[in-house]
């Protein structure tokens, strides 16, 4: 038999799961809007659509913005573009954000981060 599940490094956050506004990551529930890296997982206080988002929502990525190649922008349900002018303030701050809806977003997050690529993904719930 043939194993299929990706290697990851010890200790890597794996989203396994998502429904009815929670996310479980590496065997921990989370209510809510939340941000997924290899190393850490951090609940992430935003409204509940991608319209409403705004700069200073994108915080806590500024610090980490030199160590990720992308930034997954789960937008929920449904895929949602942010205005061209978030888009740009964001890459201005060193962030790449590609925009998916949230299911697609958990799944190229794990492939990614299990590929050992350097990626965030900031999720609104579904």
């Amino acid at each position: 038999m043939v194993d299929v599940t990706p290697l990851v490094k010890a200790g890597s956050q794996l989203i396994q799961a998502y429904a009815g506004g929670q996310f479980k990551v590496s065997g921990a529930l989370y209510d809510g809007a939340l941000i997924v890296m290899p190393e850490q997982c951090m609940l992430w206080d935003v409204g509940g659509a991608a319209s409403t988002l705004g700069v200073s929502d994108f915080e806590p990525l500024f610090q980490k913005a030199g160590d990720l190649d992308a930034v997954l922008l789960g937008t929920g349900e449904r895929m949602a573009f942010l205005l061209p002018p978030l888009m740009q303030a964001l890459k201005k701050r060193g962030l790449s954000v590609e925009c998916m809806d949230t299911g697609a977003a958990c799944r190229t997050y794990n492939v990614l981060m299990a590929e050992g690529r350097r990626v965030a993904a900031a999720l609104l719930p579904v």
